[in-house]
Protein backbone atom coordinates (compact mmCIF):
# COMPACT_ATOMS: atom_id res chain seq x y z
CA UNK A 1 0.00 0.00 0.00
CA UNK A 2 1.34 3.47 -0.92
CA UNK A 3 2.02 6.29 1.46
CA UNK A 4 -0.78 8.86 1.73
CA UNK A 5 0.52 12.21 0.56
CA UNK A 6 -0.14 15.16 2.88
CA UNK A 7 -1.94 18.25 1.66
CA UNK A 8 0.24 19.95 -0.96
CA UNK A 9 0.55 23.57 -2.05
CA UNK A 10 -1.15 22.54 -5.31
CA UNK A 11 -4.11 21.20 -3.32
CA UNK A 12 -4.36 24.49 -1.41
CA UNK A 13 -4.15 26.45 -4.68
CA UNK A 14 -7.06 24.45 -6.06
CA UNK A 15 -9.13 25.02 -2.88
CA UNK A 16 -8.45 28.77 -3.22
CA UNK A 17 -9.74 28.64 -6.81
CA UNK A 18 -12.80 26.76 -5.61
CA UNK A 19 -13.54 29.61 -3.20
CA UNK A 20 -12.83 32.46 -5.63
CA UNK A 21 -14.35 31.18 -8.90
CA UNK A 22 -18.02 31.28 -7.78
CA UNK A 23 -17.45 34.83 -6.55
CA UNK A 24 -16.06 35.79 -9.97
CA UNK A 25 -19.00 34.18 -11.77
CA UNK A 26 -21.44 36.04 -9.50
CA UNK A 27 -19.64 39.35 -10.15
CA UNK A 28 -19.72 38.82 -13.92
CA UNK A 29 -23.43 37.97 -13.80
CA UNK A 30 -24.17 41.06 -11.69
CA UNK A 31 -22.14 43.30 -14.01
CA UNK A 32 -23.83 41.81 -17.07
CA UNK A 33 -27.28 42.63 -15.65
CA UNK A 34 -26.14 46.16 -14.79
CA UNK A 35 -24.75 46.74 -18.28
CA UNK A 36 -27.96 45.44 -19.88
CA UNK A 37 -30.01 47.85 -17.79
CA UNK A 38 -27.77 50.91 -18.10
CA UNK A 39 -26.25 50.99 -21.61
CA UNK A 40 -28.00 51.77 -24.86
CA UNK A 41 -25.97 49.13 -26.74
CA UNK A 42 -25.20 46.45 -24.16
CA UNK A 43 -24.96 43.52 -26.61
CA UNK A 44 -21.22 43.47 -27.35
CA UNK A 45 -20.28 44.01 -23.71
CA UNK A 46 -22.68 41.36 -22.46
CA UNK A 47 -21.37 38.91 -25.08
CA UNK A 48 -17.81 39.38 -23.82
CA UNK A 49 -18.92 38.90 -20.23
CA UNK A 50 -20.92 35.77 -21.15
CA UNK A 51 -17.78 34.37 -22.78
CA UNK A 52 -15.85 35.13 -19.59
CA UNK A 53 -18.54 33.41 -17.51
CA UNK A 54 -18.26 30.32 -19.73
CA UNK A 55 -14.48 30.22 -19.23
CA UNK A 56 -14.84 30.62 -15.46
CA UNK A 57 -17.43 27.80 -15.40
CA UNK A 58 -15.02 25.57 -17.34
CA UNK A 59 -12.27 26.31 -14.81
CA UNK A 60 -14.66 25.54 -11.95
CA UNK A 61 -15.47 22.18 -13.57
CA UNK A 62 -11.72 21.47 -13.81
CA UNK A 63 -11.35 22.32 -10.12
CA UNK A 64 -14.16 19.90 -9.25
CA UNK A 65 -12.56 17.22 -11.43
CA UNK A 66 -9.26 17.79 -9.57
CA UNK A 67 -11.16 17.49 -6.27
CA UNK A 68 -12.54 14.13 -7.36
CA UNK A 69 -9.17 12.85 -8.59
CA UNK A 70 -7.29 13.98 -5.47
CA UNK A 71 -9.96 13.18 -2.89
CA UNK A 72 -10.56 16.78 -1.83
CA UNK A 73 -13.82 17.91 -0.27
CA UNK A 74 -14.68 21.37 1.05
CA UNK A 75 -17.23 20.81 3.79
CA UNK A 76 -17.57 24.13 5.57
CA UNK A 77 -17.32 27.53 3.93
CA UNK A 78 -18.01 30.75 5.83
CA UNK A 79 -17.88 34.45 5.20
CA UNK A 80 -16.06 36.24 8.00
CA UNK A 81 -15.33 39.84 8.79
CA UNK A 82 -11.87 39.51 7.22
CA UNK A 83 -12.62 37.18 4.31
CA UNK A 84 -13.70 33.64 3.47
CA UNK A 85 -12.83 30.57 5.53
CA UNK A 86 -13.18 26.99 4.37
CA UNK A 87 -12.55 23.66 6.02
CA UNK A 88 -11.59 20.83 3.75
CA UNK A 89 -10.48 17.22 3.64
CA UNK A 90 -7.76 15.96 1.35
CA UNK A 91 -6.77 12.30 1.20
CA UNK A 92 -7.88 11.79 4.81
CA UNK A 93 -6.23 14.94 6.18
CA UNK A 94 -8.32 17.86 7.40
CA UNK A 95 -7.30 21.47 7.13
CA UNK A 96 -8.70 24.94 6.79
CA UNK A 97 -7.85 27.96 4.74
CA UNK A 98 -8.74 31.60 5.21
CA UNK A 99 -8.54 34.09 2.38
CA UNK A 100 -8.54 37.76 3.28
CA UNK A 101 -10.77 40.12 1.29
CA UNK A 102 -7.67 41.94 0.00
CA UNK A 103 -6.27 38.69 -1.41
CA UNK A 104 -9.63 37.66 -2.90
CA UNK A 105 -10.02 41.06 -4.54
CA UNK A 106 -6.52 41.02 -6.04
CA UNK A 107 -6.78 37.42 -7.31
CA UNK A 108 -10.30 37.91 -8.67
CA UNK A 109 -9.21 41.07 -10.49
CA UNK A 110 -6.42 39.24 -12.32
CA UNK A 111 -8.54 36.19 -13.06
CA UNK A 112 -11.41 38.32 -14.38
CA UNK A 113 -9.02 40.11 -16.72
CA UNK A 114 -7.81 36.73 -17.99
CA UNK A 115 -11.37 35.54 -18.63
CA UNK A 116 -12.12 38.77 -20.47
CA UNK A 117 -9.17 38.10 -22.78
CA UNK A 118 -6.91 40.83 -21.42
CA UNK A 119 -3.15 40.53 -21.01
CA UNK A 120 -2.31 39.62 -17.42
CA UNK A 121 1.45 39.22 -17.85
CA UNK A 122 2.13 42.42 -15.90
CA UNK A 123 0.71 40.73 -12.79
CA UNK A 124 3.17 37.83 -12.85
CA UNK A 125 5.85 37.93 -10.18
CA UNK A 126 8.89 37.00 -12.24
CA UNK A 127 11.13 37.17 -9.16
CA UNK A 128 9.65 33.88 -7.94
CA UNK A 129 10.88 30.54 -9.25
CA UNK A 130 8.55 29.12 -11.92
CA UNK A 131 7.14 26.40 -9.66
CA UNK A 132 6.04 28.97 -7.06
CA UNK A 133 4.27 31.37 -9.42
CA UNK A 134 0.50 31.54 -9.40
CA UNK A 135 -0.98 29.71 -12.37
CA UNK A 136 -3.99 31.45 -13.81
Amino acid sequence: MGIIEAITNEDRRIVKRYIILPMIITAFERDSRYIQEQLKTPGPYVDVIKGAIDLAHKDLMEVKKHFWLKGIKVYDEQTTRIGRRAKFMCRGYTSQIELRWEYISAEASVMMRKYLGLDISRFADTSLPEHLREKY
